[in-house]
């Protein structure tokens, strides 16, 4: 990697030297005093005379200058602070200089600001436990040999935006303590941040990591963004301890293990190519020399290390497995696939409202089941009394924002068929629960439709609440009951009665059961043994038998009704019982 001739001058005073018809730029190094060459073109003895005047904390200015491996030792030694043994440098401008062979800056300590933008790195590049107090910006510096910046303190911003890694860069056990950005770097190779700490954001935006296999662990205060950065290995894997990871727009080529801890993660319209594995890593990560990372500034709040997961809107679900996420405020509409997601066991979804609110003049309390975030926004935007407790969405008061029951019975009924795909059929019994509620309250389908689905609803919900069918079947039993004790039970049981006659040699016999009568005052209906009778018919009819008793013309039809209901119940209460037991 080597510069190319610039015919534009640079924007400072400079060299000159060697200028050509083929370069009529010449050398850009700044000049050293008005008229006079870079310090590398410098006469010897004037060069040794400048860098005599050096001592530790001196400013340099060294923008476009050609610094080989002699003259930045000669530095190096001019500005030795004596008392720690490194380099001590006030402001450093290295603009567009060129390193050429290795470039050694180990253990040296920036005190103003440090500008190495768009500067050209040849060989080597070490900043190894180098502490930069001001800002550091390495803009659109390029690195042809490998860099290293392992145990370096930025107790201010640091910028890498546009850089060049194309041996690898390694950052293991640094320290940023301001904002961070690595906007468009591109790493090729190695990308090392083993143990790197970050006390604010740090932004990896359009970074490109070429064959990367492991970054991290890292701790970040703040927040991680990879929003557009490529991942072009065949198997990575991410580890860190963050308040926030955005994923936004962030393409991975192969497969991609993301382990997290106290993290907010949102994947918007990231595109895999292959599976990736997100997981709430359950233990603190293990830094340099096998300690633990040190998570305080996470743990200060007294927070769970909990990873929730915002958003998969535009995400290709098919290739996500997802480990002991908090889904709880995941928006899930916008994204492909999720029929085939695969949501573990300890995944956590949101909850309805607890306690209990009016549902007309009567008090009722939510169904206890998993619910989509969305949801729960739809619900807060519905308003009244029966909105009270659902939590409201970013777009809450905007009309026309924010997806209807439609989407929603859509999502539901992917994800339950994923749910079902993985044998887990509790689980898939509250998307189906959901599903059915979204298409209860979809006002584009036929009234009919809505309303058979209420029906279903109060009587079993949706066949999965066992309770409530068996409650309905105790009231239908009980009403039986009732029923036929006032009206289905005659005075007593008929009594046949055969007639004959003789004539002609033969006896012709005709006999008659009078039809079941009930004439019974008020009053005398109402027995033991009546209610034991109507009892017995009852509970015949539950498991659609006859009981055989005789039964008035009111009675035989209120038998038949509960012969087709009660046994309907039965059969739902069953139903819900399978659905939460079924492996």
């Amino acid at each position: 990697m080597t510069a190319a001739p610039a015919t534009t001058p640079p924007a400072w005073p400079h060299c000159a030297q060697g200028a050509s018809a083929d370069d009529p730029v010449g050398c850009r190094g700044v000049r050293v005093s008005d008229g006079g060459p870079c310090l590398t073109h410098l006469p010897a003895a004037r060069r040794a005379a400048h860098l005599a005047a050096l001592t530790a904390g001196s400013d340099l200015d060294l923008r476009g200058t050609t610094v080989d491996e002699e003259l930045l030792a000669d530095l190096r030694d001019a500005c030795r602070d004596r008392t720690r043994g490194g380099p001590r440098f006030g402001r450093a401008d290295f603009t567009e200089a060129v390193f050429t062979g290795n470039a050694g800056f180990d253990s040296a300590t920036f005190t103003g600001g440090a500008r190495f933008v768009s500067a050209l790195f040849t060989g080597h590049a070490g900043f190894d436990s180098a502490t930069f107090t001001g800002h550091a910006w390495f803009d659109s510096a390029a690195f042809a040999g490998g860099a290293r910046f392992n145990s370096a303190r930025f107790t201010r911003g640091a910028r890498f935006d546009s850089v060049t890694f194309a041996a690898g860069a390694r950052f293991n056990s640094a320290a940023f303590t301001g904002h961070t950005s690595f906007d468009s770097a591109t790493f090729t190779g190695e990308a090392r941040f083993h143990s790197a700490t970050f006390g604010a954001d740090v932004h990896f935006d359009s970074a490109t990591f070429e064959g990367l296999q492991h970054l991290g662990p890292m701790t970040c205060a703040g927040r991680i963004d990879y929003g557009g950065a490529r991942f072009t290995g065949t198997q990575t894997t991410v580890e860190a301890a963050a308040a926030a990871v955005t994923c936004e727009r962030a393409a991975f080529a192969g497969s991609l293990v993301l382990r997290l801890r106290y993290a907010t993660l949102d994947l918007s319209r990231a595109a895999p190519a292959a599976p990736v594995a997100l997981q709430a890593w359950p233990v603190p990560f293990t830094g340099q020399g096998g300690a633990d990372l040190d998570e305080g500034l996470l743990a200060a709040g007294g927070d769970p290390p909990t990873v929730r997961l915002t958003s998969l809107d535009g995400v290709d679900a098919a290739h996500l497995v997802l480990t002991d996420i908090d889904l709880s405020h995941c928006r899930f509409t916008g994204a492909f696939h999720l029929d085939q997601i695969r949501i573990g066991f300890g995944c956590r979804f949101a909850r309805p409202p607890a306690g209990r609110h009016r549902r007309g003049p009567l008090p009722a309390r939510w169904s206890r089941r998993k619910v989509l975030a969305e949801e729960q926004h739809w619900r807060a935007r519905a308003g009244g009394a029966r909105a009270r407790g659902w939590p409201a969405g970013p777009h809450h008061g905007v009309p026309g924002r924010g997806p209807g029951p439609a989407d929603l019975a859509g999502v539901y009924q992917q994800l339950r068929r994923a749910f079902e795909e993985a044998g887990n059929e509790p689980d898939a019994a509250d998307f189906y629960y959901g599903e059915m509620e979204m298409r209860r309250h979809d006002r584009r389908r036929p009234r009919a439709e809505r309303r058979l689905l209420g029906a279903y609803w109060l009587a079993s919900g949706y066949g999965l609440r066992a309770s409530r069918a068996l409650a309905w079947l105790l009231v239908a039993m009980a009403a039986t009951l009732l029923l036929l004790v006032l009206f289905g039970l005659p005075d007593e049981s008929p009594d046949p009665r055969s007639t004959g006659s003789y004539a002609d040699g033969a006896v012709r016999l005709t006999t008659r059961t009078p039809d079941p009568v009930l004439t019974l005052p008020w009053e005398e209906r109402i027995t033991g043994a009546r209610a034991g009778k109507a009892a017995l018919v009852v509970v015949n009819s539950v498991v659609f038998r006859s009981s055989g008793q005789n039964l008035t013309l009111a009675g035989t039809a209120v038998e038949m009704a509960s012969r087709i209901g009660e046994p309907v119940l039965l059969g739902l209460a069953a139903l819900a019982v399978r659905g939460r037991v079924k492996r």
